[in-house]
């Protein structure tokens, strides 16, 4: 006799899991760390391989001996966040500091509120921030690109375009070098065509949608080419706000996290206004050259009233 089995709702399963969508986006993240290797060199595979490789530590012993529940480092998660902090790090940080960056990152970003879905606040941001607050100087020294230089700790620096913008110190990088990368920066974010190339991909494997991304670089681009029209003198072209800086890597793979943005396409929209709004304020009024991070957090804590208050319309529910 065969036996009826009784379960709630949902009865479909989508085929997705956490560590499927983990592989997308660390596959989507390959193209910007295979520019950041060539650019950086053996500082990029130091300070990579440093944050995914103590993340996971991390990551397991928490789970294993302070929480002493069930481990599940296999899901991917860990790998990425510490994937993710790297990508957002100078490439000639020390490995000590890149450590606690994931300790802060892990241990205070993501398992203090119980691990993976309960964390309000992207972890691998939460890093990073703490390490720019922390080390101000070494998170702002930035090294030159040198094509597979074997050079770590003692690089040669160079200002980045965006702290160029904001202290006046000379000529921009080209249109063309600001596409390609072959500029100063963090060892993920200076070449948009290898972020574009992720976001193709995040996007074709149905990932995520293009609420974020595109509402976030359409608000940064609209909002700086209106100053620039009125003040060209603080406000660079729409153009060179979009290809400098975390921007791109935050709108696509750290904006877009599941669990600290909204869930419905309307709120997603507010949500990426909103950070790009107050990236372009940090950048032009603030006392750091980039907001990208900043914002992207601001806009996690916001992430529940959104999901509150701009709901869909419900199943069967009559339209007025």
């Amino acid at each position: 006799m065969e036996k009826l089995i009784i379960s709630p709702a949902p009865h479909i399963h989508g085929g997705d899991s956490v560590s499927k969508n983990m592989r997308n986006v660390i596959i989507a993240l390959l193209p910007a760390l295979l520019v950041g290797l060539y650019y950086f060199g053996l500082g990029a595979l130091v300070v990579t391989l440093t944050a995914v490789l103590a993340s996971v530590l991390f990551e397991y012993l928490i789970q294993k001996y302070i929480l002493k529940g069930e481990v599940t480092i296999t899901d991917g998660s860990a790998a990425l966040t510490g994937l993710l902090l790297g990508l957002n790090l100078p490439s000639n940080i020390p490995a000590w500091m890149v450590v606690i960056g994931a300790l802060i990152a892990i241990g205070l970003g993501k398992m203090s509120f119980g691990g993976l879905g309960n964390n309000p606040f992207n972890p691998a941001l939460v890093g990073r921030v703490f390490l720019l607050i922390s080390f101000p100087v070494e998170m702002t020294t930035w090294p030159k690109p040198t094509p597979l230089t074997l050079h770590y700790i003692d690089a040669e620096t160079a200002a980045t375009p965006l702290s160029v913008m904001k202290m006046h110190l000379g000529e921009l990088p080209s249109t063309l070098n600001l596409f390609i990368g072959s500029i100063g920066g963090s060892l993920g974010e200076v070449s948009a065509v290898a972020i574009l190339i992720g976001l193709i991909y995040l996007l074709v494997t149905k990932t995520i949608t293009w609420h974020i991304p595109v509402s976030i670089l359409a608000t940064v681009f609209i909002f700086t080419g209106i100053l620039n029209g009125v003040n060209p003198d603080l406000c660079a072209s729409p153009v060179v706000h979009l290809f400098t800086g975390g921007l791109m890597l935050g709108a696509v793979f750290m904006a877009t996290d599941y669990v600290t943005s909204p869930m419905n396409p309307r709120g997603m929209l507010i949500y990426g206004a909103g950070i790009g709004v107050i990236t372009v304020v940090i950048r032009l009024f603030g006392a750091y050259p980039e907001g990208v991070s900043f914002a992207i957090l601001i806009m996690n804590a916001f992430t529940p009233l959104i999901n509150r208050y701009i709901k869909p319309k419900r199943f069967g529910e009559k339209v007025k």
